[in-house]
């Protein structure tokens, strides 16, 4: 008998419902439900309450109000995020950001300002390994 463990997520699982590509080009205004990742070119606004996720190799200059925004990518503008931000490895991040939490890993480039603001932390979603921004 097989047995799989997986250590659950502090977030909510993540199931993509759209994904827009490396060659893509867009720009305009981007509201979603759900999780999108996005691995092209993005210039505007968007706005959803639950994830973006920026790829490797996306450059988004964007305002981006989100639930939730990870970064792996090159992103300039605004990030207003109600939960959190992550900034991966190798992300590129020109921009002022504010969120209850951000979370910034070893080797990512940041030119900016960060804010923290207050929120009502999601029951079930508590990760004792990350530390909120104090204000």
């Amino acid at each position: 008998m097989w047995c799989h463990w997986r250590r659950k997520s502090p977030i909510r699982r993540r199931r993509i419902i759209a994904f827009i590509g490396e060659g893509s080009e867009l720009e305009g205004k981007c509201t979603f439900s759900g999780t999108v990742m996005l691995s092209g070119k993005f210039k505007g606004n968007i706005t959803t309450t639950d994830t973006l996720i920026v790829g490797e190799r996306a450059v988004v200059h964007a305002t981006v109000r989100a639930g939730t925004a990870i970064v792996n990518g090159e992103l300039s503008g605004t990030v207003e995020a109600t939960e959190r931000v992550e900034l991966k490895k190798g992300a590129r991040v020109f921009s002022d950001l504010q969120a209850p939490v951000l979370l910034v890993e070893e080797g990512v480039l940041f030119e900016g300002h960060c804010r923290s603001t207050k929120s009502e932390p999601r029951e079930g979603t508590r990760d004792d390994s990350v530390v909120p921004l104090r204000q």
